[in-house]
């Protein structure tokens, strides 16, 4: 099997991107992401998002599942309910940096994560794919833009789901964001020391896409 760890901060294009690698690699895309947004969603509906010890109290009755549809496309479960569409909020987005701290939680899902690269060829993004989960990937990449460059493609993103944001709020969403996730004490966003470095700033889907493409074939 082939596993390539891609990791950076947010809005750096790593799920577009990835998952647009995979499918013309004929890879599996999984977006670890997405899973600890799932665990936010559920802490913000039972109101535990501000407390570190219900969070853990709560994961005894979480089951979090991802499936795949025909196209590839990755689906994620909480308890048995399809919540894919209702995790990509800036609230969530704040809630998974939360939960993501809290050292239970990066167990709980650690093992699914591997589970899913033992059996597929994989390009999973994260935060600490090539440094935690993936630690001996074949490929581990860290993608990265500007500050500015990933708060532009996040704004565009929520306006073109109806989301009334600002751009300000976003980009200051952004850099709490990175400030929160390089400076956790449980596998804060870094890349490793043999991460290939990769920089989107300013360049298209489809030039973004190639780079990546091509570090993975190694050309």
């Amino acid at each position: 099997m082939i596993n390539v760890a891609i990791d950076g901060p947010a809005g750096a294009g790593k799920s577009t991107i990835a998952k647009a690698a995979a499918k013309k690699l004929g890879f599996i895309y999984v977006d670890t992401g997405a899973l600890y947004r799932t665990i936010a969603l559920n802490c913000v509906r039972h109101g535990v998002i501000d407390c570190p010890e219900k969070i853990v109290e709560l994961l005894k009755e979480t089951d979090v599942k991802l499936d795949f549809d025909e196209s590839g496309s990755q689906c994620v479960f909480l308890n048995g309910e399809d919540v894919s569409s209702l995790i990509r909020t800036p609230e969530i987005s704040m809630g998974a940096s939360t939960v993501s701290k809290i050292p239970e939680v990066r167990a709980f899902l650690l093992d699914l994560q591997r589970d899913i690269a033992k059996n597929n060829n994989v390009i999973m993004d994260g935060r600490d794919i090539g440094t935690v989960v993936l630690p001996n990937a074949d490929k581990k990449i860290f993608l990265s833009a500007s500050a500015e460059c990933r708060a532009e493609r996040r704004y565009k993103e929520l306006i073109e789901k109806g989301v009334e944001v600002k751009f300000e709020d976003v980009l200051s969403d952004v850099n709490e964001r990175d400030y929160q996730d390089s400076h956790r004490e449980i596998a804060p966003l870094k890349p490793s020391e043999d991460s290939i470095m990769a920089d989107t700033t300013g360049m298209s889907l489809e030039d973004s896409t190639n780079m990546i493409i091509n570090i993975i074939k190694g050309e």
